[in-house]
């Protein structure tokens, strides 16, 4: 399958998942959508972000605002996702690295991997070498 089109369907795949509850009230969006991207700008996460941001807006005409909130290994962006509102409008970019490294590495962190978020779909993987 064609990058491009392994992209849009993924895209679609997160587009249904985050309207559950949302298009059941009606029409969504309403608003710009919120994709918090928990690193820098210009790295491999925020390019992947903008990526998907881009198809769901050529495919479904959403508008998808990018957020980018680098920081302590991600926990800075995560934070930000936990404590927004759950209506459908925030979406975060969540890694290995940040969702289950993290909770071991520090002490205490302001988010609960498991419980804070919902996962919606894999968006890219990438292999490991041995």
């Amino acid at each position: 399958m064609k990058s491009s089109i392994r992209c849009a369907v993924t895209a679609a795949f997160i587009a249904f998942g985050i309207t559950g509850a949302a298009v059941a009230q009606g029409n969504f969006p309403t608003r710009p959508i919120r994709l918090i991207v928990p690193f820098p700008p210009a790295g491999g996460t925020d390019i992947l972000a903008r990526t998907v941001a881009n198809k769901l807006t050529e495919t479904l005409g959403w508008q998808i605002v990018t957020d980018n909130r680098p920081g302590a290994g991600g926990n800075i962006g995560l934070d930000a996702a936990a404590k927004a509102s759950p209506d459908g409008y925030t979406m975060v970019i969540g890694q290995t690295s940040n969702l289950t490294v993290n909770p071991a590495l520090y002490g205490k962190l302001p988010y609960d991997s498991v419980r804070d978020f919902s996962p919606v779909s894999l968006v890219s993987a990438s292999p490991s070498r041995c």
